[in-house]
C-alpha cells in the first residue's frame, strides 16, 4: 500500500510531517510518498535513518495557503502539493492521501480531481468523539459544508452510518443534532431533515439528540451541518483544554482521561462521499497526529470504505 502525504500543509510543515512519515515506515509495512518541494524534503530526510525503498518523493513546487480561496487556488496552482497528492490517488499511483493543510483546498481537490460519488452533492468530514461507553460517537459534518439542505444531511447520515459500520459498529444508530428531542423542534432545516431520515428503511434513525447527550449511549452517529459541527467540535476542544488546566492546577498533574480528547491520538478524519480516500488532519498536527492519520488512511483502504459508501448511497429512497 502507498500513502501520499502532503508535507507542505499545516503549522509544522514540513519537519514534523516528514518525521511522522519516517516513523511510520520504520514501524509499519506500507510505503509513503512525500509530496512537496523536493529540495526541502530531502534536506529534512538527512536527519533520519530509514529504508529508502519504502519512501519516495514527488515534487510539488507550490503550496496553497490557509488564506487563499480554495477553488481559485486549485485552478491556478496546478503544481500545489494537495493537487499533486490528489492526482496520485486519482491515477492509482497512491491508495490514499493525507494532508494537514487548508481543509478548503483539500475539499476542492477531492471534488474536482477525485470526484464526488453518484448521489453526493457535498462531501462531509466525520470526526470521532469519545463517549461514556469507552468507545466513540461519530459527528458529521464538522466543517466542510456550512450551508446545507435537508437532502444533503440525509446523505451525511448514510455516509456516517457506513463509516461507523467500517469502524466495527453493527447497525449504527443515527441521530440528528437539535435543540430538543421532540420531532417538531428546531429550525426548518432540522424539521425537514428529521422527516427524510425517519423514512429511510435502511437507516436506524433514533430521532433528535441534544448536545449534552452526545457523550452518552443513545446513538453512534450524530448528523448536523458543517457550521454547527465545527463549532461543536472546537468548543469541545477548548473546554477540554480549559478543564485539563484547571484540574492540573488543582491536583498537580494531568488526568490520563484527557488523552481521549487529544486530537493527535485520533490523527485525522476522512472526507466522505468522494471517489478516493482523503484524510484531513488538524492544521496544528505534529508527527504523532500525522502518524495516526496514516493509520486511518490505511484502515479505510483495507476496509474498502469507498465501495461500501457507494453501495449504501444506492439504497436512498
Amino acid at each position: 500500500m502507498r500513502i501520499a502525504v502532503d508535507v507542505m500543509g499545516g503549522d509544522y510543515a514540513p519537519h514534523e510531517l516528514v518525521a511522522g512519515a519516517v516513523k511510520w515506515i520504520q514501524e509499519n509495512d506500507s510505503q509513503v510518498v512525500l509530496v512537496g518541494k523536493e529540495d526541502v524534503i530531502k534536506a529534512e530526510l538527512t536527519k533520519y535513518v530509514f529504508d529508502p525503498s519504502r519512501l519516495s518523493i514527488v515534487n510539488a513546487s507550490e503550496v496553497i495557503g490557509m488564506e487563499e480561496s480554495p477553488a481559485t487556488a486549485i485552478r491556478r496552482k496546478k503544481d500545489a502539493s494537495i493537487v499533486v497528492a490528489s492526482k496520485l490517488v486519482k491515477n492509482e499511483q497512491a491508495d490514499a492521501l493525507i494532508s494537514c493543510g487548508s481543509t478548503g483546498a483539500q475539499m476542492a481537490a477531492a471534488i474536482f480531481i477525485l470526484g464526488r460519488m453518484e448521489g453526493i452533492e457535498r462531501p462531509p468530514i466525520v470526526a470521532s468523539i469519545p463517549n461514556m461507553n469507552g468507545k466513540n460517537t461519530l459527528l458529521i459534518d464538522v466543517g466542510a459544508n456550512v450551508d446545507c439542505k435537508a437532502k444533503q444531511l440525509l446523505q451525511f447520515a448514510i455516509l456516517g452510518k457506513t463509516y461507523a459500520s467500517i469502524s466495527g459498529i453493527a447497525n449504527p444508530r443515527v441521530a440528528l443534532l437539535n435543540n430538543g428531542e421532540e420531532e417538531s423542534k428546531g429550525n426548518s432545516l432540522s424539521i425537514e431533515t428529521h422527516s427524510l431520515l425517519k423514512h429511510q428503511p435502511d437507516l436506524y434513525f433514533v430521532g433528535n439528540i441534544e448536545g449534552r447527550e452526545m457523550f452518552g449511549n443513545s446513538c453512534d452517529v450524530v448528523v448536523c451541518d458543517g457550521f454547527t459541527g465545527n463549532i461543536v467540535l472546537k468548543t469541545m476542544e477548548g473546554m477540554a483544554m480549559f478543564l485539563a488546566r484547571l484540574i492540573t492546577m488543582e491536583i498537580g498533574q494531568m488526568p490520563s482521561i484527557f488523552n481521549k480528547l487529544d486530537y493527535t491520538k485520533a490523527g485525522g478524519a476522512p472526507l466522505l462521499g468522494i471517489n478516493g480516500v482523503s484524510i484531513v488532519c488538524h492544521g496544528s498536527s505534529k508527527q504523532e497526529a500525522l502518524y495516526n492519520g496514516i493509520r486511518i488512511a490505511e484502515e479505510c483502504v483495507n476496509r474498502e470504505m469507498v465501495k461500501l459508501q457507494q453501495e449504501e448511497l444506492a439504497k436512498i429512497i
